[in-house]
Protein backbone atom coordinates (compact mmCIF):
# COMPACT_ATOMS: atom_id res chain seq x y z
CA UNK A 1 0.00 0.00 0.00
CA UNK A 2 1.31 3.65 -0.83
CA UNK A 3 0.14 5.92 1.40
CA UNK A 4 -0.24 9.80 0.17
CA UNK A 5 0.80 12.57 2.69
CA UNK A 6 0.13 16.41 2.26
CA UNK A 7 3.30 18.08 4.37
CA UNK A 8 6.66 16.96 4.66
CA UNK A 9 7.69 17.54 8.33
CA UNK A 10 8.87 15.43 11.13
CA UNK A 11 5.33 13.97 11.49
CA UNK A 12 4.90 12.93 7.92
CA UNK A 13 8.82 11.70 8.45
CA UNK A 14 7.51 9.69 12.12
CA UNK A 15 4.07 8.21 10.12
CA UNK A 16 6.76 6.95 7.50
CA UNK A 17 9.44 5.52 10.27
CA UNK A 18 6.01 3.41 11.87
CA UNK A 19 4.59 2.56 8.32
CA UNK A 20 7.62 0.79 6.82
CA UNK A 21 7.29 -2.12 8.84
CA UNK A 22 3.57 -2.87 7.89
CA UNK A 23 4.67 -2.98 4.18
CA UNK A 24 3.55 0.87 3.84
CA UNK A 25 5.33 3.29 0.80
CA UNK A 26 4.78 7.03 1.36
CA UNK A 27 5.18 9.85 -0.74
CA UNK A 28 5.17 13.24 0.42
CA UNK A 29 3.82 16.50 -1.23
CA UNK A 30 5.56 19.81 0.26
CA UNK A 31 6.83 23.12 -1.27
CA UNK A 32 9.80 22.61 0.80
CA UNK A 33 13.59 21.99 -0.87
CA UNK A 34 14.17 20.23 2.40
CA UNK A 35 11.38 18.68 3.56
CA UNK A 36 12.41 17.07 6.59
CA UNK A 37 10.28 13.64 5.75
CA UNK A 38 11.88 13.13 2.09
CA UNK A 39 14.41 10.89 2.40
CA UNK A 40 11.61 8.05 3.61
CA UNK A 41 9.68 8.40 0.29
CA UNK A 42 9.07 10.38 -2.61
CA UNK A 43 8.76 14.18 -2.89
CA UNK A 44 6.40 16.07 -4.81
CA UNK A 45 7.71 19.76 -4.49
CA UNK A 46 4.77 21.64 -4.93
CA UNK A 47 2.02 24.02 -2.98
CA UNK A 48 -0.84 22.68 -1.81
CA UNK A 49 -3.10 24.11 -3.92
CA UNK A 50 -1.41 22.85 -7.11
CA UNK A 51 -3.90 20.78 -8.89
CA UNK A 52 -1.66 19.22 -11.44
CA UNK A 53 0.67 17.81 -8.53
CA UNK A 54 -2.19 16.71 -6.26
CA UNK A 55 -3.81 15.12 -9.31
CA UNK A 56 -0.33 13.26 -9.58
CA UNK A 57 -0.27 12.25 -5.95
CA UNK A 58 -4.37 11.01 -6.15
CA UNK A 59 -3.15 8.81 -9.71
CA UNK A 60 0.22 7.20 -6.93
CA UNK A 61 -1.29 6.42 -4.05
CA UNK A 62 -4.30 4.59 -2.61
CA UNK A 63 -5.32 6.84 0.46
CA UNK A 64 -3.97 10.30 1.30
CA UNK A 65 -3.91 11.76 4.58
CA UNK A 66 -2.03 14.71 6.28
CA UNK A 67 0.47 15.55 8.73
CA UNK A 68 -0.86 19.30 9.95
CA UNK A 69 -3.89 21.35 9.88
CA UNK A 70 -2.75 24.14 7.62
CA UNK A 71 -3.44 22.58 4.38
CA UNK A 72 -6.29 23.94 3.00
CA UNK A 73 -9.57 22.34 3.18
CA UNK A 74 -10.10 22.54 -0.53
CA UNK A 75 -7.04 20.92 -0.82
CA UNK A 76 -8.19 17.73 0.90
CA UNK A 77 -11.99 18.05 -0.73
CA UNK A 78 -10.06 18.57 -4.24
CA UNK A 79 -8.17 15.12 -3.19
CA UNK A 80 -11.44 13.54 -1.96
CA UNK A 81 -12.59 13.36 -5.99
CA UNK A 82 -10.24 11.11 -7.01
CA UNK A 83 -8.75 8.88 -4.01
CA UNK A 84 -9.84 8.34 -0.16
CA UNK A 85 -8.82 11.13 2.27
CA UNK A 86 -8.75 10.59 5.76
CA UNK A 87 -9.64 12.33 7.97
CA UNK A 88 -11.92 14.40 5.90
CA UNK A 89 -12.11 18.00 4.56
CA UNK A 90 -15.07 19.02 6.78
CA UNK A 91 -13.48 17.37 9.67
CA UNK A 92 -10.32 19.36 8.57
CA UNK A 93 -12.44 22.69 7.87
CA UNK A 94 -13.62 22.81 11.34
CA UNK A 95 -10.74 21.72 12.87
CA UNK A 96 -8.53 24.50 11.69
CA UNK A 97 -10.91 27.10 12.22
CA UNK A 98 -10.88 28.54 15.81
CA UNK A 99 -14.13 30.18 15.41
CA UNK A 100 -16.09 26.87 13.83
CA UNK A 101 -14.12 24.48 16.54
CA UNK A 102 -15.32 26.25 19.60
CA UNK A 103 -19.09 26.52 18.28
CA UNK A 104 -18.89 22.92 17.50
CA UNK A 105 -17.59 22.46 20.89
CA UNK A 106 -20.51 24.76 22.27
CA UNK A 107 -23.78 22.76 20.09
CA UNK A 108 -21.88 19.27 21.43
CA UNK A 109 -22.32 20.76 25.39
CA UNK A 110 -18.32 20.43 25.89
CA UNK A 111 -16.88 23.36 28.39
CA UNK A 112 -15.20 25.84 26.93
CA UNK A 113 -13.57 29.42 27.84
CA UNK A 114 -16.27 32.37 26.85
CA UNK A 115 -15.35 33.24 23.00
CA UNK A 116 -16.36 35.73 20.64
CA UNK A 117 -16.03 36.48 17.01
CA UNK A 118 -13.72 38.99 15.83
CA UNK A 119 -13.66 41.02 12.64
CA UNK A 120 -12.67 44.09 13.70
CA UNK A 121 -11.07 46.19 15.99
CA UNK A 122 -14.90 47.60 17.16
CA UNK A 123 -15.58 43.68 17.51
CA UNK A 124 -12.80 43.40 19.63
CA UNK A 125 -13.56 46.12 21.98
CA UNK A 126 -17.62 44.78 22.14
CA UNK A 127 -16.20 41.21 23.28
CA UNK A 128 -13.48 42.54 25.56
CA UNK A 129 -15.95 44.76 27.19
CA UNK A 130 -18.26 41.66 27.37
CA UNK A 131 -15.72 38.93 28.20
CA UNK A 132 -13.59 41.03 30.74
CA UNK A 133 -9.65 40.80 30.70
CA UNK A 134 -7.27 39.27 31.10
CA UNK A 135 -8.35 37.81 27.07
CA UNK A 136 -6.60 35.79 24.59
CA UNK A 137 -6.57 37.14 21.07
CA UNK A 138 -6.07 34.47 18.56
CA UNK A 139 -6.25 34.31 14.90
CA UNK A 140 -9.32 31.99 13.41
CA UNK A 141 -6.61 30.07 11.59
CA UNK A 142 -2.54 29.26 10.60
CA UNK A 143 -1.69 30.02 14.32
CA UNK A 144 0.75 27.35 16.06
CA UNK A 145 3.29 27.21 18.55
CA UNK A 146 1.96 30.69 20.17
CA UNK A 147 2.25 32.63 16.47
CA UNK A 148 -0.62 34.75 15.60
CA UNK A 149 -2.22 35.10 19.14
CA UNK A 150 -1.72 37.83 21.75
CA UNK A 151 -2.27 38.17 25.71
CA UNK A 152 -4.11 41.27 26.71
CA UNK A 153 -3.80 42.05 30.39
CA UNK A 154 -4.59 45.35 29.67
CA UNK A 155 -6.77 48.21 28.04
CA UNK A 156 -3.72 49.72 26.62
CA UNK A 157 -3.14 46.16 24.87
CA UNK A 158 -6.05 46.17 23.42
CA UNK A 159 -5.66 49.05 21.46
CA UNK A 160 -4.42 48.47 17.78
CA UNK A 161 -3.98 44.46 18.34
CA UNK A 162 -6.43 43.56 15.41
CA UNK A 163 -3.98 44.87 13.29
CA UNK A 164 -1.01 44.08 14.89
CA UNK A 165 -2.01 40.22 14.70
CA UNK A 166 -2.76 41.08 10.31
CA UNK A 167 -6.24 42.58 10.15
CA UNK A 168 -7.82 38.90 9.98
CA UNK A 169 -10.10 37.23 11.33
CA UNK A 170 -10.07 36.34 15.41
CA UNK A 171 -10.91 34.63 17.99
CA UNK A 172 -11.32 36.04 21.37
CA UNK A 173 -10.69 33.95 24.60
CA UNK A 174 -11.52 34.81 28.05
CA UNK A 175 -8.48 33.99 29.77
CA UNK A 176 -8.74 30.42 32.05
CA UNK A 177 -6.94 30.26 35.41
CA UNK A 178 -6.25 26.71 34.93
CA UNK A 179 -4.28 24.43 37.31
CA UNK A 180 -3.15 22.54 34.06
CA UNK A 181 -2.81 21.41 30.62
CA UNK A 182 -3.81 17.96 29.28
CA UNK A 183 -4.37 16.48 26.12
CA UNK A 184 -5.73 13.63 25.20
CA UNK A 185 -4.61 11.37 21.87
CA UNK A 186 -7.61 9.23 20.18
CA UNK A 187 -7.95 7.25 17.01
CA UNK A 188 -11.03 6.36 15.20
CA UNK A 189 -11.19 3.62 12.30
CA UNK A 190 -13.21 3.65 9.31
CA UNK A 191 -15.83 1.17 11.19
CA UNK A 192 -16.10 3.61 14.15
CA UNK A 193 -14.23 1.62 16.86
CA UNK A 194 -12.53 4.38 18.67
CA UNK A 195 -9.53 3.78 21.04
CA UNK A 196 -7.93 6.45 23.77
CA UNK A 197 -4.21 6.66 25.21
CA UNK A 198 -3.95 8.09 28.27
CA UNK A 199 -3.99 11.88 29.08
CA UNK A 200 -0.95 13.98 28.70
CA UNK A 201 0.07 16.43 31.30
CA UNK A 202 1.85 19.31 29.02
CA UNK A 203 4.42 22.00 29.60
CA UNK A 204 4.74 24.82 27.40
CA UNK A 205 7.68 27.58 27.13
CA UNK A 206 7.07 30.61 24.64
CA UNK A 207 4.05 28.86 24.03
CA UNK A 208 5.88 25.58 22.37
CA UNK A 209 4.87 22.41 24.28
CA UNK A 210 8.61 21.68 26.25
CA UNK A 211 7.60 18.96 27.94
CA UNK A 212 4.33 15.92 27.97
CA UNK A 213 3.96 12.89 30.85
CA UNK A 214 1.90 9.93 30.19
CA UNK A 215 0.18 10.14 33.16
CA UNK A 216 -1.03 7.49 35.89
CA UNK A 217 -5.18 6.87 35.84
CA UNK A 218 -5.76 10.09 35.70
CA UNK A 219 -8.97 11.39 37.70
CA UNK A 220 -10.03 12.89 34.67
CA UNK A 221 -9.68 10.30 32.16
CA UNK A 222 -12.90 8.93 31.42
CA UNK A 223 -14.84 12.55 31.31
CA UNK A 224 -11.80 13.72 28.59
CA UNK A 225 -12.66 9.77 26.44
CA UNK A 226 -16.76 11.22 26.97
CA UNK A 227 -15.24 14.62 25.24
CA UNK A 228 -12.98 13.35 22.56
CA UNK A 229 -16.15 10.69 21.39
CA UNK A 230 -18.49 13.56 20.72
CA UNK A 231 -16.29 15.16 18.61
CA UNK A 232 -15.07 12.05 16.55
CA UNK A 233 -18.60 11.31 16.27
CA UNK A 234 -19.93 14.51 15.48
CA UNK A 235 -17.16 14.69 12.54
CA UNK A 236 -17.64 10.85 11.63
CA UNK A 237 -13.95 10.97 12.49
CA UNK A 238 -10.95 8.49 11.09
CA UNK A 239 -7.66 8.35 12.37
CA UNK A 240 -5.91 10.05 15.21
CA UNK A 241 -7.17 13.09 16.97
CA UNK A 242 -5.60 15.22 19.72
CA UNK A 243 -8.14 16.96 22.25
CA UNK A 244 -5.97 19.77 24.45
CA UNK A 245 -7.89 20.39 27.19
CA UNK A 246 -7.43 23.01 30.31
CA UNK A 247 -7.80 21.73 33.93
CA UNK A 248 -10.41 24.33 35.82
CA UNK A 249 -11.89 23.21 39.26
CA UNK A 250 -11.60 19.41 39.22
CA UNK A 251 -13.18 19.69 35.32
CA UNK A 252 -11.85 20.13 31.71
CA UNK A 253 -12.79 22.90 29.39
CA UNK A 254 -12.02 22.39 26.08
CA UNK A 255 -9.00 24.43 24.20
CA UNK A 256 -8.09 22.79 20.91
CA UNK A 257 -8.27 19.86 18.05
CA UNK A 258 -5.65 18.76 16.07
CA UNK A 259 -6.72 16.50 13.45
CA UNK A 260 -3.93 14.90 13.04
CA UNK A 261 -0.53 12.93 14.76
CA UNK A 262 0.30 15.23 18.09
CA UNK A 263 3.15 16.30 19.45
CA UNK A 264 1.76 15.41 23.12
CA UNK A 265 2.10 11.98 21.88
CA UNK A 266 4.82 11.17 20.59
CA UNK A 267 5.94 9.20 24.16
CA UNK A 268 3.51 6.23 22.56
CA UNK A 269 6.49 5.78 19.94
CA UNK A 270 8.45 3.80 23.15
CA UNK A 271 5.56 4.19 25.69
CA UNK A 272 2.67 2.44 24.27
CA UNK A 273 1.97 -1.32 22.89
CA UNK A 274 1.35 0.96 19.58
CA UNK A 275 2.43 4.55 18.82
CA UNK A 276 0.04 6.80 17.92
CA UNK A 277 1.56 6.81 14.58
CA UNK A 278 1.14 3.33 13.72
CA UNK A 279 -2.60 3.52 14.97
CA UNK A 280 -3.21 6.75 12.71
CA UNK A 281 -2.42 4.15 9.80
CA UNK A 282 -3.83 1.40 10.41
CA UNK A 283 -7.17 3.89 10.75
CA UNK A 284 -6.97 5.16 7.59
CA UNK A 285 -6.33 2.34 6.08
CA UNK A 286 -9.02 0.00 7.34
CA UNK A 287 -6.61 -2.57 9.24
CA UNK A 288 -7.70 -3.57 13.13
CA UNK A 289 -6.51 -1.21 15.77
CA UNK A 290 -3.77 -1.34 17.80
CA UNK A 291 -3.31 -1.71 21.74
CA UNK A 292 -3.24 2.13 23.65
CA UNK A 293 -2.18 0.65 26.36
CA UNK A 294 1.17 2.10 28.53
CA UNK A 295 4.35 0.43 28.48
CA UNK A 296 6.12 1.60 31.79
CA UNK A 297 6.19 5.42 32.52
CA UNK A 298 6.70 7.74 29.79
CA UNK A 299 7.38 11.30 29.08
CA UNK A 300 8.33 13.30 25.74
CA UNK A 301 11.00 16.29 25.88
CA UNK A 302 11.21 18.73 22.72
CA UNK A 303 14.34 20.00 21.45
CA UNK A 304 13.70 23.26 20.25
CA UNK A 305 16.13 25.39 18.06
CA UNK A 306 19.00 22.47 18.44
CA UNK A 307 19.91 19.00 19.48
CA UNK A 308 21.92 18.17 22.36
CA UNK A 309 25.19 16.31 21.65
CA UNK A 310 23.91 13.11 20.43
CA UNK A 311 26.47 11.02 22.39
CA UNK A 312 25.07 12.80 25.36
CA UNK A 313 21.97 11.89 25.23
CA UNK A 314 21.98 8.32 23.64
CA UNK A 315 24.23 7.78 27.01
CA UNK A 316 21.17 8.30 29.56
CA UNK A 317 19.61 4.88 30.11
CA UNK A 318 16.14 4.71 28.89
CA UNK A 319 16.21 7.92 26.49
CA UNK A 320 14.97 7.31 23.22
CA UNK A 321 16.38 10.41 20.57
CA UNK A 322 14.29 11.37 17.89
CA UNK A 323 16.33 13.52 15.62
CA UNK A 324 14.26 15.01 12.47
CA UNK A 325 17.63 15.91 10.46
CA UNK A 326 15.95 19.28 10.03
CA UNK A 327 18.84 22.26 10.48
CA UNK A 328 18.60 24.07 13.47
CA UNK A 329 16.69 27.26 14.07
CA UNK A 330 15.64 29.93 17.17
CA UNK A 331 12.10 28.30 18.34
CA UNK A 332 12.12 25.30 15.77
CA UNK A 333 11.30 21.90 16.64
CA UNK A 334 14.14 19.74 15.53
CA UNK A 335 13.53 16.69 17.74
CA UNK A 336 12.63 15.41 20.50
CA UNK A 337 13.46 12.24 23.66
CA UNK A 338 10.85 9.99 24.78
CA UNK A 339 12.15 8.21 28.02
CA UNK A 340 10.41 5.56 29.82
CA UNK A 341 10.98 4.19 33.07
CA UNK A 342 9.64 1.59 35.26
CA UNK A 343 8.59 3.84 38.43
CA UNK A 344 7.19 7.45 38.55
CA UNK A 345 10.00 8.78 40.20
CA UNK A 346 12.75 7.43 37.86
CA UNK A 347 11.14 9.29 35.13
CA UNK A 348 11.19 12.42 37.06
CA UNK A 349 14.67 11.99 37.66
CA UNK A 350 16.20 10.62 33.67
CA UNK A 351 13.97 14.03 33.06
CA UNK A 352 16.09 16.00 34.84
CA UNK A 353 18.94 14.40 33.12
CA UNK A 354 17.41 15.46 29.71
CA UNK A 355 16.47 19.27 30.66
CA UNK A 356 20.25 19.58 31.82
CA UNK A 357 21.32 18.70 28.52
CA UNK A 358 18.83 21.46 27.01
CA UNK A 359 20.03 23.75 29.37
CA UNK A 360 23.85 23.29 28.14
Amino acid sequence: MKIGVIGGGQLGRMLALAGTPLGMNFAFLDPAPDACAAPLGEHLRADYGDQDHLRQLADEVDLVTFEFESVPAETVAFLSQFVPVYPSAESLRIARDRWFEKSMFKDLGIPTPAFADIQSQADLDAAVATIGLPAVLKTRTLGYDGKGQKVLRTAEDVVGTFAELGSVPCLLEGFVAFSGEVSLIAVRARDGETRFYPLVHNTHENGILRLSVASEDHLLQTLAEDYAGRVLKQLDYVGVLAFEFFEVDGGLKANEIAPRVHNSGHWTIEGAECSQFENHLRAVAGLPLGSTAKVGESAMLNFIGEVPAVDKVVAIDECHLHHYGKAFKVGRKVGHATLRCDDMAALELKIQQVEALIQG
